[in-house]
């Protein structure tokens, strides 16, 4: 008779290849017969940049609360200037892939996940999504929306890096019990931030992200496979939203989504056992680092002039008594 061990390691082993192991290698045999019968290999030598890309993307995607997008959309819309709708379709396509990816090897290593703000804010995110594709996406100038990206989320970073620092606050590893009016503001920075990643591809993931680990001092190794989870979602929504009801999935947003398949199915699920296997300090460390590099490229790419200096100061001054002003709304921090 099998001992318990055994019999946990074999249920472990079957969840492992259901949910993580099947669909990559069913994922894998779809897209590789789909290039062959299309003629679409020759596409990685004119856009194998993507594929580089989102090598490191797609690893960032799993193990922080930026995902795949975050690294996508800057790179794609800075570097290689690509129009931002198309960075934005593609962000939303390839982490429909990777983010979901990395939350089915989350849900199968039964990685902690906060489940009531999964929920609230994934409720919100979809008639942010929805609306902000609708009526803001269309309208938003693209340097400005690049400059507001960058700005906002290092006046979160600075925040972030204060409080695990300077103050060196303990995090929770769940929410307390909700007020009904608590409730309500995580359906409504739902809303924020699908609205968010209805005009950069994402977006939903760090503005919540940032809204717990600030408010509530949710550990970033909860958080982070959380916002990973979330942001599949609202990925795959977003990616169905352009593809099926609007049909405006742009071509070239389809030949970068085809040539970064192959890496994210991989890179993100890397992620998120990274994640689950380091100090969650490391995982703050590294989110600092990428919020840096966004910004400081964004200076020296689009060299704004002073008007847009002006308004990304006011976007980042925003950010900053947003952010330091959460923790106050929060309840008492437990003693270091």
């Amino acid at each position: 008779m099998l001992s318990s061990p055994t019999r946990v390691q074999e249920r472990w082993s079957r969840r492992y290849v259901g949910f993580v192991v099947a669909p990559i290698a069913v994922t894998l045999i779809v897209w590789a017969a789909y290039m062959s019968v299309a003629g679409h290999w020759p596409l990685f030598r004119t856009h194998g940049f993507m594929t580089l890309t989102m090598v490191a993307g797609s690893f960032i995607a799993g193990v922080s609360s930026e995902g795949g997008g975050a690294v996508a959309y800057p790179v794609m819309t800075l570097v290689f200037e690509i129009d931002p709708a198309v960075a934005r379709n593609f962000s939303l396509a390839i982490q429909s892939v990777g983010m979901t990816a990395a939350a089915l090897y989350i849900y199968a290593r039964r990685i902690p996940v906060e489940t009531t703000y999964l929920w609230l804010v994934a409720i919100g995110s979809v008639p942010g999504l929805v609306g902000g594709t609708y009526l803001l996406a269309p309208i938003v100038p693209p340097a400005y929306a690049k400059m507001a990206f960058v700005s906002f989320w290092l006046s979160y970073g600075l925040a972030l890096f204060v409080i695990n620092h300077v103050r060196d606050q303990s995090a929770v590893e769940r929410l307390p019990a909700l007020t009904r009016g608590q409730k309500a503001e995580l359906v409504g920075i739902g809303v924020i931030g699908g609205t968010l990643s209805a005009v950069f591809g994402n977006g939903v993931d760090i503005c919540s992200f940032a809204f717990v680990t600030l408010k509530y001092r949710l550990s970033e190794k909860v958080a982070t496979p959380t916002s990973v989870t979330l942001m599949a979602f609202n990925a795959v929504l977003g990616f169905a939203l352009h593809a099926l009801v609007l049909q405006d999935m742009q071509m070239e947003a389809y030949r970068f989504w085809w040539v970064c398949i192959p890496v994210v199915v991989f890179g993100a699920p890397l992620g998120a056992y990274v994640v689950s296997r380091v100090h969650r300090l490391y995982i703050a460390g590294l989110l600092y680092t990428v919020i840096a590099l966004q910004f400081v490229s964004a200076l020296f790419i689009i060299q704004p002039a002073l008007p847009l200096l002006l308004f990304s100061a006011g976007v980042f001054g925003f950010g900053i008594l947003l952010f330091f002003q959460l923790p106050q709304w929060g309840p008492a921090p437990a003693p270091p």
